[in-house]
Parts: structure tokens; C-alpha cells; sequence
């Protein structure tokens, strides 16, 4: 993919600021730094306002090839990145206007962890689905109610427009865009050379046990996996799992062990007590939960809540707020009084 069909290598512009967190730079950038010793041809490019090295989150200096507000400028991919700063403090006109100038002029466009409150700020995100950090979601959500938040995915993919989760979920994004563009092998090789899963799609849930282990390596099992996830609350018998499989339901259950180590039904199992969970975590209420995973009943659903997890799924509903509270608070700013409340997200002059 080139701008307007334009020869040469894939352009990607990574946008940074003082405060950036450095992994949300790292981890996307050797994504395609690993891809092009595969073949692979994408250049990298660092971008700021004012052109000049930016101070990362971890007190590195950062050298930067491009002034993000050049005229002119622009992409076939365009990452934004995130900083610890951005949901809570103002994002400069100069950085929202610059990012909204290059997003205008490049074709994808991905936020990756909190950078996706630079793309709200700039009016990128309104109408879209979008996600950030799960601390941060809700926020994000009050602050610009034109987008649809989806609180806990890993990162979510809405035309053109990606935003990712907190800070690895970065690589996740990078890995799904490179198959977009060389294929699943090329991805599966680069996610093998860096040592990390060749994770489920976007929509998984940040917190989602099948984030413990790789995705399938056969493809009558990616078909089974990726069906299982798409709709939680279909009919998933083994028998019409192996249908979908074009496989003999031993055959499949033989599979799934070798895999997996698990079964077919345990895996549906998984996948829909997730769904349950994060419509929990979005305010559904129990009745709705279960709907949207597939349990027969509220009370079918809060069995499985005590059996998995000790408490009701209204208890853990509770509590997992009381966490989100507790962790959206930010620490306390030298200039700030230490006990005064979070401000809201604002942009500054």
C-alpha cells in the first residue's frame, strides 16, 4: 500500500512527543523493522512538532527525522502514539492540528494505547469505534461521547481508522497490519522472531484468558476459533463446529487437545464467559451479559460466575468499577495539589 498508488516503500509516520511512552514507539516499529528483513519494505519515519528530539516517558531522548506540522506531509500509515499525560492534561493546538493536517494527507490512521485522545481531540474518532488502555476507556468515552468506546478490545480496526489498547496491544495492532498487507505467514514469522503471540483479532478482550496462549496454526482450527469469537451466542455444538471445520467431530476434538489442550466445548465455554465478563465491564446489565454470550439464562450465567470466579456477576460487576475508579486516578503532579480531582481532558491554547 502507497499514498495514491505511488511507487516505492511503504511510508509509516510515527508521530512523538515529550512524555511519549517508549514502547508505545519500540514495539510497533520493530513489528516493521523485523518485517523488512523478511522482504518486506516499510520506512519508517519519526515525526514531531517543531522537528526537534522529544524526551521519552522513560527520560530517553528520542531523534526525530520530520516537523509533524510540515506542510504536506503525509503517510500510508500514520501511528499516533500514547504518553501517561494525554488523557488527563492538555493536548497542545500545535500536536492536535498537526496530527489532524497528517491524518488527513496519509491512509491509515492508528492511535496506539492513550494516543487515541490526541485522535479525539483532532475530531479522528468521532463516529468510530474505538478503544485505549482499560483505564483510561471510560474516560475517553465521557470526554468525547461522539465515539463508540469499546472499553476492553485489543485494538479495534473501523475503515481506515485503528486505535489499539495499552502499550504491548501496540504490537498486536502491528502484527494485524502487516497481514493485511504481506499475509498471515510473513505475520506469524515476524510475531516468531520477536517472541510474541500471533494474537487473536482485535476485538478479543484485553483481559481474555485465550490471550495465554498462540492462535491455532491449523486453519480448520483458526476457522473454528475465529467463528467461536465472531458470535459467542450462536450455536457452537461440537457437531456444527466440525461442520465448519469440513472435520469429523473426533477429529476435531483430537485437534483441539493437540493445540490447545483443551476441548471444543471447554473453548466455547471460555470464549463466552469472556463475552459475558466485558459486557459487564461495558455496564450491560446481567440479563443482557448472558443474551450476549450465549447462556440460556441470567441464572445460568451466575452460576458460572460462582463456579470460575466465587462471586455473582452483579458482585464482580461491582468491583471491577471500583477498581477502574481507583486506578483512573493519576498521580499527583508536583504542580498540582495532591489531593485535588482529576481534570477532565481538554486541549490547551
Amino acid at each position: 500500500m502507497t499514498i495514491a498508488g505511488s511507487p516505492g516503500p511503504h511510508r509509516v509516520g510515527v508521530v512523538v512527543f515529550d512524555g511519549v511512552k517508549l514502547l508505545d514507539v519500540a514495539g510497533p516499529s520493530e513489528v516493521f523493522s523485523e518485517a523488512n528483513r523478511m522482504g518486506a519494505d516499510y520506512a519508517l519515519e519519526l515525526c514531531a512538532v517543531g522537528g526537534a528530539e522529544v524526551l521519552a516517558s522513560t527520560g530517553m531522548r528520542i531523534p526525530v527525522d520530520a516537523d509533524a506540522a510540515r506542510t504536506g506531509l503525509g503517510y500510508d500509515t500514520l501511528l499516533v502514539m500514547g504518553g501517561d499525560a494525554l488523557p488527563t492534561y492538555p493536548i497542545s493546538h500545535a500536536l492536535r492540528d498537526a496530527v489532524a493536517a497528517l491524518a488527513a494527507r496519509s491512509g491509515r490512521v492508528c492511535s496506539i494505547c492513550t494516543g487515541a485522545f490526541i485522535l479525539a481531540e483532532a475530531g479522528l474518532l468521532d463516529g468510530h469505534r474505538a478503544t485505549t488502555h482499560w483505564r483510561h476507556t471510560e474516560l475517553l468515552r465521557s470526554a468525547y461521547p461522539a465515539i463508540d468506546v469499546e472499553p476492553d478490545a485489543i485494538f479495534v480496526r473501523d475503515g481506515t481508522t485503528f486505535s489499539s489498547a495499552g502499550v504491548t496491544a501496540g504490537i498486536d495492532l502491528a502484527l494485524a497490519l502487516l497481514e493485511d498487507d504481506h499475509g498471515e505467514d510473513m505475520a506469524r514469522q515476524v510475531a516468531r522472531s520477536l517472541v510474541v503471540f500471533l494474537q487473536r483479532p482485535g476485538d478479543q478482550s484485553q483481559f481474555s484468558p485465550a490471550l495465554q496462549g498462540p492462535r491455532p496454526q491449523t486453519s480448520a482450527l483458526r476457522t473454528v476459533f475465529d467463528a467461536v469469537l465472531a458470535d459467542p451466542a450462536a450455536g457452537h455444538s461440537i457437531a456444527q463446529l466440525a461442520a465448519r471445520a469440513a472435520l469429523s467431530p473426533r477429529h476435531l476434538t483430537r485437534l483441539f487437545r493437540e493445540e490447545l489442550g483443551t476441548t471444543p466445548a471447554r473453548y466455547v465455554e471460555s470464549v463466552r464467559f469472556d463475552t459475558a465478563k466485558r459486557a459487564l465491564d461495558a455496564g450491560h446489565t446481567v440479563g443482557e451479559a448472558a443474551g450476549r454470550a450465549g447462556y440460556r439464562s441470567a441464572e445460568t450465567l451466575r452460576r458460572a460466575f460462582v463456579s470460575r470466579l466465587g462471586v455473582s456477576p452483579r458482585t464482580y460487576q461491582q468491583r471491577f468499577r471500583s477498581a477502574q475508579r481507583r486506578d483512573a486516578v493519576p498521580p499527583a503532579d508536583p504542580g498540582c495539589a495532591p489531593d485535588g480531582p482529576a481534570s477532565v481532558h481538554r486541549s490547551e491554547p
